[in-house]
C-alpha cells in the first residue's frame, strides 16, 4: 500500500466509513454512528490533517507520517516526525477511531496532554490508550501494557478480544469529568477515575511517580503516538460532552 506525504490544502471529504461501538452512558449516547448534529467533530476524514499538529510544533509533521492512497493516517517506520497531537485541547470528550498495526508494532492514544517549556514529551501528561500488536512486542507479554490497557497502571478485563495483526479495530476513549473508560470492539474493558485515591495509588508504584503533571492537568490535547512502528489509523472522531 502506497503512502503520500501530508500535502496542505486539501478539504474536508465525506467519513468514508462510520466508526462502531455505542457508550453506555447517559451522556453520550448518540455512539460514533451518529452524524455532525450530534456534535460529532471528524478529526481525521482520509483526506488532509488540518486538526492536527506535531507536539510543540506550529504546523503538521514533514516527514514521518503520511495519508495512504486508501485515505488512511499512516505513521511510517523509522521516518520520524514524533507524535502528532490535536490543535484545540478538550476536557469532558468521547472520541472513536479504528486502527491496525503491522507485526510487533506498538503505539498509543494520550489524552489531557499539556504543552509547556518544561515538558519535553505528551507522556509526562496525558494518560495512555495502549495501541500494541500483543503476541509480537515484548509488552504484550504484561497485561498491564497490552493492547487497550490504561499503560502501565490498569490492564484491560476479560471482555478484551483484539483482531489479529494487520486487521482493524475500534477504539474508544470516554472521559467525563474524573470518569474514564476505554472500549475495544465494542466492549468496555477498561474504567477508572481520574483524581481518585485508587489511580494516585498506582501512579505512586509505577513510573510515573516523579512525574507531577502527570493524569492531573483535567483537560489537554489527544496526541498520536510515535513509536517508531508502522500504524495506520482511520475515521477520527470526537465530540466533547457537557458536564
Amino acid at each position: 500500500m502506497r503512502t503520500r506525504h501530508w500535502i496542505m490544502g486539501l478539504g474536508l471529504a465525506t467519513l468514508s466509513a462510520a466508526v462502531m461501538g455505542c457508550a453506555n452512558n447517559a451522556k453520550a449516547t448518540g455512539g460514533p454512528d451518529a452524524d455532525d448534529s450530534d456534535g460529532w467533530v471528524v478529526l481525521f476524514d482520509g483526506s488532509n490533517t488540518d486538526h492536527w499538529r506535531g507536539y510543540r510544533q506550529d504546523g503538521f509533521p514533514d516527514r514521518g507520517w503520511g495519508i495512504t492512497d486508501d485515505g488512511e493516517l499512516h505513521k511510517i517506520a523509522g521516518a520520524g516526525g514524533g507524535d502528532i497531537i490535536t490543535r484545540e485541547s478538550y476536557d469532558s470528550f468521547e472520541l472513536a477511531w479504528e486502527w491496525r498495526v503491522a507485526e510487533g508494532a506498538n503505539s498509543g492514544v494520550m489524552y489531557h496532554v499539556a504543552e509547556a517549556d518544561d515538558l519535553g514529551a505528551t507522556y509526562l501528561t496525558g494518560p495512555e490508550y495502549q495501541i500494541l500488536e500483543d503476541e509480537n512486542h515484548g509488552d504484550g507479554r504484561s497485561e498491564l501494557t497490552s493492547s487497550g490497557a490504561l499503560y502501565a497502571l490498569i490492564a484491560c478485563n476479560d471482555k478484551k478480544e483484539l483482531a489479529p495483526v494487520g486487521e482493524w479495530n475500534t477504539s474508544r476513549i470516554l472521559v467525563e469529568g474524573n470518569h474514564v473508560e476505554h472500549w475495544l470492539n465494542g466492549e468496555q474493558v477498561v474504567e477508572y477515575e481520574l483524581e481518585s485515591d485508587e489511580l494516585a495509588a498506582l501512579i505512586a508504584g509505577s513510573k510515573f511517580k516523579d512525574w507531577p503533571r502527570f493524569a492531573r492537568e483535567g483537560e489537554g490535547h489527544i496526541a498520536l503516538q510515535d513509536h517508531g512502528d508502522d500504524v495506520w489509523f482511520r475515521n477520527i472522531r470526537i465530540r466533547e460532552i457537557e458536564e
